[in-house]
């Protein structure tokens, strides 16, 4: 597969500059999108708009998701006008959506069984910022060859493909990460407080904490959107929680014990609960901030 025609379902904060990274790489792109109007600035830049995803299916060699959740997957996939209604469907189906491991077996079979061609769980990590500088970590699960022969693609968006095993190994590994950056983020949510109320220069911790044991990506980044909150989230108490909710299933079926991670996941419970589903991830802080004591 040479030059592959590919095409790209789910247009938002991340879909939408992994689309503009493959156009830049010189890909023949289609774009489809559940509001048509995300649409444009791509087809500007030289993208087909279709119509629906099973329009887009039939004229792709290999269709990318990008998607919120698994019924939104499961939708464009096998809903009405969904790519399992192609003519010739895509070779493969690639999906870059962060989904449980138990679904994407099951919609990776139920897609090979009505098809014949391939599934890859493809989940990514690097946030917005990495899709825009096409860095982005990708963690795949599914057959050797297919995953060899779809990285050329990818990493128009990339800078590491890395295939974890068989189906449903890419989104364990996806959710692996997740874990890491949940504990993470609430950890330096309560460490900025702790620096904030006992009267630290918190815009100056990042670079005090560079380079030592507690220094990374997550301090560099959320850090100073804790000290000055962001015009836009690139990150939402909304979209972790369904993660988690992730996490805590693939927990229960590996009968594995946590500790920790249900309490972060009944902290970011609490933050939509109050209102902040939609906002940026940085601001949890402000839980702890409600509940602690006012300072004379």
């Amino acid at each position: 597969m040479t030059t592959p025609r590919v095409g790209f379902c789910g247009i938002g904060r991340m879909g939408e500059p992994m689309a503009r990274r493959l156009l830049a790489a010189g890909h023949e792109v289609a774009v489809w999108n559940r509001s048509a109007a995300k649409l444009a600035a791509l087809t500007d830049a030289g993208a087909m708009a279709c119509v629906t995803p099973q329009a887009l299916g039939e004229c792709v060699d290999m269709a990318l998701l990008c998607l919120g959740d698994g019924k939104a997957v499961e939708d464009v996939v096998f809903g009405e006008h969904g790519l399992v209604h192609a003519a010739t469907p895509p070779r493969f189906l690639v999906d870059h959506s962060t989904l449980s491991p138990a679904l994407t077996r099951t919609l990776a079979k139920r897609w090979h069984e009505t098809t014949g061609s391939v599934w890859i769980d493809a989940p990514v990590s690097g946030g917005t910022a990495g899709a825009e500088a096409g860095t982005l970590a990708i963690m795949a699960g599914g057959p050797k060859v297919a995953v060899e022969a779809i990285t050329p693609v990818l990493r128009a968006f990339s800078s590491r493909v890395t295939r974890m095993g068989d189906t449903g190994a890419g989104q364990t590994t996806k959710l692996a990460n997740q874990a890491i950056v949940a504990t993470t983020l609430a950890g330096l949510a309560e460490a900025f407080l702790l620096a904030k109320r006992s009267g630290i220069d918190t815009s100056a911790v990042p670079s005090a904490l560079q380079g030592g044991w507690a220094d990374s990506v997550l301090l560099q980044t959320l850090w100073p959107r804790m000290v000055t909150p962001p015009a836009h989230a690139t990150g939402t108490v909304r979209v972790m929680l369904k993660d988690l909710d992730a996490i805590a299933e693939l927990a229960h079926t590996s009968a594995t014990v946590q500790r920790v991670l249900p309490e972060v996941r009944r902290l970011l419970n609490d933050a939509a609960q109050r209102g902040m589903a939609d906002w940026d991830l940085s601001q949890i802080f402000r839980i702890g901030e409600a509940e602690s004591s006012p300072q004379a």
